[in-house]
């Protein structure tokens, strides 16, 4: 059985995806460390309350209360790393056409969601694809935005009176900061998700985004 290599993803692109995953842990933690001082959200129906972000058993565990200044001191440095990041990221996409593979294309949530049913294996076949199928489009595409509205909304709320005008814009301080938050938690669910996603692709698809290539076997025609 013969092996194929299949060059998929560039350096640059694996240098900027490998210093962003541990960059946004660390802003998703030092976050968590800020919010500890003043933990006012949670999902409640009514006067009932269903979760609260977070249990107090969870900021002991993870040793979160009483460093505010910590958590403020690592995320207003690393922001400037995820900002530099992303905007290379986005630069480089441009500059070298990796955009085409990247945004949507029609269709793409209708087949979006048939890659789900795929997934779940409720649907047998997968839809055609390039580089990535539909739903890695949406979803890649989708952080770019998310990375977007956390500088923005993250700026809302570091400085609300020196860039009033975009905290305005935000909807005032209190909307920023939910808004900050909601995108943090979106953050989290992605990594889960692309991290299960990994796992079910297996090692060859990982080898892509350490080496850039996969090896693929092909049935000798003879």
């Amino acid at each position: 059985m013969a092996t194929k290599i299949i060059y998929k993803h560039p350096l640059a692109a694996r240098w900027m995806h490998w210093i962003n995953f541990p960059v946004l842990t660390i802003m998703i933690w030092s976050g968590t460390l800020i919010y500890w001082a003043n933990d006012v959200y949670a999902l409640q129906v009514g006067n009932f309350m269903l979760f609260k972000f977070y249990p107090e058993g969870f900021y002991k565990w993870f040793n979160i209360p009483y460093r505010l200044g910590d958590g403020m001191a690592y995320h207003f440095v690393f922001m400037w790393l995820f900002m530099l990041n992303g905007l290379l990221y986005v630069l480089y996409t441009f500059i070298s056409g990796e955009w085409r593979y990247l945004v949507p294309q029609k269709g793409a949530l209708k087949e979006s969601w048939q890659v789900v049913l795929h997934d779940l294996g409720i649907r047998k076949e997968l839809p055609s694809q390039t580089k990535y199928n539909a739903a890695q489009r949406v979803a890649y595409s989708a952080i770019i935005v998310m990375g977007v509205g956390s500088v923005i909304t993250g700026f809302a709320i570091y400085k609300p009176i020196q860039v009033g005008w975009l905290t305005a814009l935000c909807g005032g301080y209190e909307a920023a900061r939910a808004e900050h938050f909601i995108l943090t938690v979106g953050y989290v669910l992605f990594f889960f998700i692309h991290l299960v996603q990994v796992i079910r692709a297996g090692w060859n698809n990982f080898r892509g985004m350490v080496a850039g290539f996969e090896i693929v076997r092909e049935k000798d025609k003879s």
